[in-house]
C-alpha cells in the first residue's frame, strides 16, 4: 500500500500544481472579463478582438450583441468580440453635421459646377435639351 501511495504522490502533486498555476488564474481572468462585459453600457469606449475602437451605442443582453458607433458607422458585434472596455473615458462632444437634404443639395451643386466647367463646344448641353423639349411641346 505504501508503494502505491509513493508512486501516486508525484502525480497528485503535479495535478495540484497545474491547478494552481494554470487553471485557477485562467478562471479568475475569465470571471474578470465576464464581469467587465456585464458592466458594459452605452457610452463606454471599447476595443474589439480585431482592434476596432468604438463607442457602445446599444447593448442587447438577450441576443448577446452590442452595437458600436465607429465615427458614425454603426456596427453590430457579438459581446464575446469585445476585448476591452475603457471605462472613465469621456465621450467626445458630437460635431454638428449638415442634414441629409443639405448634403444632397451640395452634391448636386458640385456636379453642376463640374458640368459647366467641362462643357465642350458641340456637346449636347442641358440648355439644348430644354430647348428641344420646349420645341416639342409647342409643336405637338
Amino acid at each position: 500500500m505504501d508503494v502505491i501511495l509513493v508512486n501516486l504522490l508525484p502525480f497528485v502533486l503535479i495535478m495540484g500544481a497545474m491547478y494552481f498555476l494554470m487553471i485557477r488564474p485562467q478562471k479568475k481572468q475569465q470571471e474578470k472579463k465576464q464581469s467587465m462585459l456585464d458592466a458594459m453600457q452605452p457610452g463606454n469606449h471599447v476595443v474589439t478582438i480585431g482592434g476596432l475602437h468604438g463607442v457602445v451605442d446599444e447593448v442587447n443582453k438577450a441576443q448577446r450583441t452590442v452595437v458600436l458607433d465607429c465615427e458614425g458607422v454603426y456596427l453590430t458585434f457579438e459581446i464575446s468580440a469585445i476585448s476591452t472596455v475603457k471605462e472613465g473615458v469621456a465621450t467626445a462632444t458630437p460635431v454638428e453635421t449638415e442634414t441629409e437634404a443639405e448634403a444632397i443639395e451640395d452634391e448636386y451643386e458640385e456636379y453642376d459646377d463640374y458640368d459647366e466647367a467641362n462643357e465642350v463646344e458641340g456637346e449636347y448641353t442641358e440648355e439644348d435639351f430644354d430647348d428641344e423639349k420646349e420645341y416639342a411641346h409647342h409643336n405637338s
